[in-house]
């Protein structure tokens, strides 16, 4: 569970998650609280919650469907508690029949931090007969623990040609990142705009892995969720120490105002002028579509785009992809009439719309809203998500020099 989702398991307490991870599911009036339970304790700090999640991880059984997703969300929970007792669990689980606890349980001993010994990285490499999800979890796994060895390169190098493009693409990335072998990045720039979605998602994380700054620009541009291209985009300019570069800087400030007519978008994802055919797409899973749309209201008649903000506001405003489009497009389009939808927007604490206050302290420069400088300034430290904070930042400082300049003259 992602964990802007939280909200949805805080109402369980300690006690009760502790008895419904273990809970036999058919004395339990909904079955789905069991993995909610797992994930609640995932938020735990004392070790008796360590204890029960760890105990759950041999306990638990993958012939039955509740206890097997229980597991999952129980590996889940480990590596968010980041507890290095946890390791010998979740090198246990490495060896079950479940893929998607095998895949919990590397994502979570990256967040941990493991060293594997030379057996278990023997292990690992055995790994890479699975499913073509696991082969991809298990590479991504070497690289994001830098793990080296004359037998891991041979083996991931061969799998630089796999005919999976996830298998591929996290191939090269750890060649980049480990190796320097930044050339075996190039084909992996096609599939920033490829047709299928998951391709291109994929693309933007293997470029993050693979660390190679050069890729930046494309990587700004892609038609992929804005949070996800900024992830990589944090994670490239960390491992090389470079956010403070001007030209990085610049970039990053691209990617968070989002302007859809600066994406590469495809005639395919493009739609025309007729209000249904934008909301449509604006409301659609792919978000190369949604950002289509986008540009389509960018570009038409300004009191069309206001009515069509107005009706989507008035119907889907609690929607959060239509939320963040909208707060987008009335700083973009630098519409004064709309400023409470700014107002609104930044002030929404629900964590699923935080993309939206990105883009409205954005649209607070834009239209020198600057009745909004008490909250920029609270975000621009107390924000946990980087984007959030450094965008408000920005905004802060681009009102006060304003302020500053209509003084001075």
């Amino acid at each position: 569970m992602a964990e802007r989702f939280d909200v949805l398991v805080q109402g369980i307490s300690e006690a009760d998650a502790l008895s419904l991870i273990f809970a036999d599911t058919a004395s339990v009036e909904r079955p789905s609280d069991r993995y909610f339970a797992a994930t609640r304790l995932g938020l735990c700090d004392c070790d008796m919650t360590l204890e029960a999640l760890i105990r759950a991880t041999h306990e638990l059984k993958v012939d039955e469907l509740f206890d097997r997703i229980t597991r999952r969300k129980v590996v889940e929970a480990l590596g968010r508690r980041k507890d290095p007792r946890a390791i010998p669990a979740l090198v246990d689980v490495l060896g079950c029949s479940d893929t998607e606890a095998v895949i919990n349980a590397l994502s979570a001993l990256t967040r941990i931090g493991w060293r594997p010994s030379e057996v278990e990285e023997g292990c690992l490499l055995g790994l890479l007969n699975g499913e073509v999800t696991q082969i991809r979890a298990v590479i991504q796994t070497f690289t994001r623990l830098g793990i080296q060895s004359p037998r891991s390169k041979s083996c991931i190098m061969d799998c630089c040609d796999h005919e999976s493009l996830l298998v591929s693409g996290a191939a090269r990335a750890y060649m980049a990142s480990l190796y320097g072998e930044c050339d075996l990045m190039k084909p992996l720039v096609a599939s920033l705009t490829d047709l299928v979605a998951g391709k291109r998602r994929s693309a933007v994380i293997d470029i993050g892995d693979s660390g190679d700054e050069s890729l930046l620009p494309v990587l700004v541009r892609a038609p992929v969720s804005m949070s996800l291209r900024a992830k990589s985009f944090l994670q490239i300019v960390d491992g090389n120490q470079s956010f403070s570069k001007p030209q990085n800087q610049a970039l990053f400030e691209q990617l968070l105002r989002d302007d859809p007519l600066l994406l590469d978008i495809r005639p395919e994802w493009e739609c025309g002028s007729d209000p249904d055919e934008i909301e449509r797409n604006l409301s659609h899973r792919d978000e190369a579509r949604q950002y289509g749309a986008a540009a389509s209201l960018m570009r038409i008649d300004r009191s069309e785009c206001l009515a069509v903000i107005e009706s989507m506001q008035e119907r889907l405003w609690s929607d959060y992809v239509t939320h963040y489009y909208l707060s987008c497009l009335v700083g973009l389009r630098k519409f004064r009439e709309k400023s409470d939808l700014v107002r609104s927007a930044l002030a929404e604490t629900t964590p699923q719309y935080t993309k939206s206050r990105i883009a409205a302290a954005w649209a607070c420069v834009e239209l020198q809203l600057d009745d909004q400088m008490d909250l920029l300034y609270e975000l621009s430290s107390s924000a946990p998500w980087v984007p959030l904070r450094w965008t408000c930042q920005q905004a802060l400082a681009r009102l006060i020099e304003t302020q500053q300049l209509e003084r001075t003259f």
